[in-house]
């Protein structure tokens, strides 16, 4: 899958070459999504074993999980990660995908790389069979949230994530499609 908006970014899809620049701007828009609303040994746990080189390899061979680059050229913009996972009781398992993650690099924030990363996941789920898309945003991200609810997205429920030791409340959120 490959798309193109203005500018020269482009939406493809990652394969085990992007291994490193997944670990690096997985990091990086993390840390600059959470770090200062977070402690430092929490960010550091989560991200020493969620951003690790084994992790994503990992990830990209799991069956049902898929991960699109953003790109200005050669330049990572940002980056998406779909997955089949265990879907919440309030949504059918057997029509739902999970969209893990979905991040903007800072400089490219505005620049409606989030809406092609989107775009391309949710054509990505119509071709799988999915009817519904959801997700898990935390409750004080108040920039993703109104994203999400840009996008058609809308609260369902609530789980507890785990950023190292701190318990925080993420909201469910999905858009059938």
């Amino acid at each position: 899958m490959n798309q193109t908006i203005n500018e020269g970014i482009s939406v493809r899809t990652c394969n085990h070459k992007d291994v490193d620049v997944l670990v690096s701007l997985g990091i990086k828009t993390f840390r600059d999504t959470f770090d200062e609303y977070n402690r430092p040994d929490d960010m550091i746990r989560y991200i020493s074993t969620t951003f690790t080189k084994k992790n994503i390899e990992q990830e990209l061979k799991e069956p049902g999980t898929i991960y699109f680059l953003a790109m200005d050229r050669r330049k990572a913009a940002g980056y998406a990660k779909l997955r089949s996972s265990e879907v919440p009781p309030e949504l059918d398992a057997t029509s739902a995908i999970e969209l893990q993650r979905l991040y903007a690099h800072r400089d490219y924030i505005g620049k409606r790389v989030g809406h092609l990363l989107m775009s391309a996941c949710l054509i990505y789920a119509k071709k799988k069979g999915a009817k519904t898309v959801w997700l898990g945003v935390w409750e004080r991200n108040v920039r993703a949230i109104t994203f999400y609810e840009k996008n058609g997205f809308t609260k369902f429920g609530e789980k507890t994530f785990m950023l190292g030791n701190d318990a925080q409340t993420d909201w469910l959120m999905k858009k059938d499609i």
